[in-house]
């Protein structure tokens, strides 16, 4: 499973939401993946010089819905971040497949609790997760738990591929400039690679200089079947 991670790439645009999910349904990702939350909860504005951006860049229920519409239109997976109850709700009112738990709320077990009465397969990265045991959903049997590191960009030293046993882990969200993390994660047997999204590089944005644009997504979808034909 290839997951293109629009996350806040859209710039608080729709048209350009819209835009990102036709260039990942063209360049061959199964998933295009978003990112729902109450920003003012959710970011603090104290040292966060990217807290105007994070305002401009929070969907509401309506943009949600456009999103989710035009993903089932033009036959591409629509799957998102959530951060909590309400944006949970929309998610359970629109029908989604799946859900992911983003790093930075691995250890948030009343949300993690929320998503698991949901009764929906679940996506979890484990960037903040720091034991040597993996997180235990005991009501849900369904979870595919990513490798991932949690900075943007990520260094390619900093992801230790080596290290890790992907007939364990699923997969690797990958924060690295270029394709090598995750065309390594592939050879050494991840199962999905979600990669972030972008149109370009040089957008205004805290992600997009280590996102893929669509010539690269489409390598990686490429490169993935060659990978996969050769093992």
């Amino acid at each position: 499973m290839i997951i293109a991670e629009i996350g806040q790439n859209h710039n608080g645009s729709i048209n350009l939401a819209k835009e990102l999910i036709c260039a990942a349904h063209e360049s061959g990702a199964h998933v295009a993946k978003f990112q729902l939350f109450d920003a003012r909860r959710l970011f603090s504005r104290k040292n966060n010089p990217w807290f105007d951006y994070n305002l401009s860049t929070e969907l509401t229920f309506d943009q949600t819905k456009m999103l989710f519409d035009y993903c089932n239109e033009i036959g591409i997976e629509f799957m998102a971040s959530v951060f909590d109850t309400e944006r949970i709700n929309w998610l359970e009112n629109l029908g989604v497949k799946r859900y992911k738990i983003a790093s930075r709320s691995i250890n948030d077990q009343i949300l993690i609790n929320q998503l698991v009465r949901t009764n929906k397969p679940l996506i979890a990265s484990l960037g903040y997760w720091t034991s040597e045991t993996l997180p235990r959903f005991p009501a849900i049997r369904d979870v595919q738990f990513l490798h991932c590191v949690s900075q943007y960009p990520a260094p390619l030293t900093s992801v230790k591929l080596s290290a890790v046993d992907f007939n364990v882990i699923s997969g690797l969200s990958d924060h690295c400039v270029g394709l090598a993390a995750s065309l390594a994660a592939i050879s050494r047997g991840a199962k999905i690679i979600e990669k972030h999204f972008t149109l370009d590089k040089k957008m205004y944005g805290p992600d997009h200089s280590c996102s893929a644009d669509p010539l690269e997504l489409q390598e990686l979808v490429q490169l993935e079947t060659e990978i996969r034909e050769s093992l």
